[in-house]
């Protein structure tokens, strides 16, 4: 019987053996597991880190992409600005020229030949942009015109340009040259 106990002792023993290794088992998978899923959540978070990262430099990328092209245009438009604002005396003269003029010389050849240049060199000038301003009778505006002095004038007048001295350019929307003007007060 004695022998029964112990062989029933050593069989408890080995039980509690193998229900103590199951245990240290399960508890190293749990903590493999645990592991594994702190590793998966650290890698997703990396995941969306990079992620977030790559969408911020394209769209920086494509903003600079944009803004590159849009200032290339603008060069474009505005390459020949020095050329045209250096014209510009020129075109005042000629039509100095055709105003001087009178009306029993204008059908003389010298004064068809002068029309012809200006309105060559005008319109050639029209296609790169340039717009002469229309500022006579109109509100003085300082974003266009220069006032050179202020005359009395009516109620009417009053505010608005009443002479233009240099007439004002635009050049693709933009202020080439500011119109010289007489303000009514």
């Amino acid at each position: 019987m004695v022998q029964k106990k112990e062989k029933d002792l050593k069989d408890i023993e080995k039980e509690t053996a193998k229900k103590e290794e199951a245990k240290q088992s399960k508890k190293r998978s749990s903590s493999k597991k645990s592991s594994a899923d702190k590793k998966l959540n650290e890698l997703k978070e990396k995941n969306d880190e990079l992620n977030d990262k790559f969408l911020r430099l394209y769209s920086e990328f494509d903003n600079y992409r944009k803004r590159t092209i849009k200032e290339k245009m603008d060069l474009q438009k505005s390459a020949s600005r020095d050329l045209i604002d250096d014209l510009l005396p020129v075109l005042d003269d000629f039509e100095r020229a055709l105003q001087a003029f009178t009306e029993d010389k204008a059908d003389s050849e010298v004064f068809k030949g002068i029309e012809l240049i200006y309105n060559k060199l005008f319109n050639l000038l029209s296609q790169k942009g340039l717009e002469p301003m229309n500022s006579m009778g109109t509100d003085f505006n300082t974003d266009y015109h220069e006032a050179i002095t202020n005359i009395e004038a009516g109620d009417e007048l009053k505010g608005k340009v009443v002479d233009v001295i240099q007439k004002g350019y635009l050049l693709n929307g933009k202020v080439l040259r500011f119109a010289k003007v007489v303000v009514g007060s």
